[in-house]
């Protein structure tokens, strides 16, 4: 069954309003948390033991219905959540999203081969790329990521998410993070309470790498680190010092670079938070 307003059991009890209406374009209207925008985060619950899918993506259900998901940098504006209650009867909702428009950045003066990498260093890259992807497929039963999160590193930003990168005249993949400057070794603290799923000193690109997994696929990154506090399997809490600020890997300068998943799919972490406190920029 295809219904335009209506999902099973979310937090709120919403009447289907008729086929004939648009896409839902707020996210509190279907009972969910959260912003219906690329780049953006929902959650909310189903009844256990229901099977859902946010367009070509499963998204994992607690034992208590808790889920959670997101909408990538380049998602479309329409995307189907599809709920299925355990006796097999399904609902769809079209969710619409929002379009954001993103910058360009050049950036100059970066070695040659960070931006076209030796064949000699291939093998070690997708190594690497393989382990930061192992730790973001993940799944693990948590809640962290329902609590409101606070800025890891209070400063000047310096690059935003979606924002599209040339380096030395030769087109980049988008940036899908945040950048905060600060010296480095300026302490870096936990956004949110999570658990370390990885923890690496220098990969190629990213330099010292932290993945903090928050629950439900919702994960933050970290990279660029001069220094890794933490360990992996280690469970922190919000506040605490886990990193140190860097200029590893490939970067131009000291600052943090603060990314955000639900497994695959790549999340503004700025749109949990707002904008950085005036006081810093």
């Amino acid at each position: 069954m295809r219904k335009r307003f209506s999902l099973l059991a979310l937090w709120l009890t919403i009447a289907a309003a008729p086929l004939s209406a648009g896409p839902v374009t707020e996210a509190e209207a279907v009972g969910l948390k959260g912003s219906l925008i690329q780049g953006g985060m929902i959650w909310g619950r189903v009844a256990p033991g229901s099977r859902v899918e946010l367009g070509a993506h499963e998204v994992k259900v607690g034992p208590d219905g808790l889920i959670a998901a997101g909408f990538d940098r380049d998602a479309p504006a329409v995307m189907p959540l599809k709920i299925c209650a355990s006796d097999g009867q399904c609902e769809v909702t079209e969710l619409g999203i929002e379009q954001r428009k993103y910058n360009v950045q050049r950036i100059e003066g970066v070695p040659q081969k960070t931006v076209t990498p030796p064949a000699s260093v291939l093998a070690r890259i997708r190594k690497e790329s393989a382990l930061i992807g192992k730790a973001r497929s993940n799944y693990l039963y948590r809640n962290d990521f329902t609590k409101p999160f606070i800025w890891p590193l209070i400063g000047p930003v310096t690059g935003v998410f979606g924002s599209q990168r040339v380096y030395n005249g030769t087109p980049g993949r988008p940036h899908y993070g945040v950048d905060v400057a600060a010296p480095t070794g300026t302490r870096v603290v936990a956004p949110q309470d999570g658990v370390v799923t990885l923890a690496y000193d220098d990969m190629f690109y990213s330099g010292g790498t932290l993945i903090v997994d928050h629950g439900q696929g919702i994960s933050s990154t970290f990279i660029h680190l001069s220094r890794i506090l933490v360990t992996e399997g280690q469970e922190i809490s919000q506040g605490q010092e886990i990193a140190e600020v860097g200029a590893t890997g490939r970067a131009t300068g000291p600052h943090l670079d603060w990314r955000m998943n639900w497994f695959g799919q790549k999340l503004d972490p700025a749109l949990l938070l707002g904008p950085m406190p005036a006081s810093a920029q």
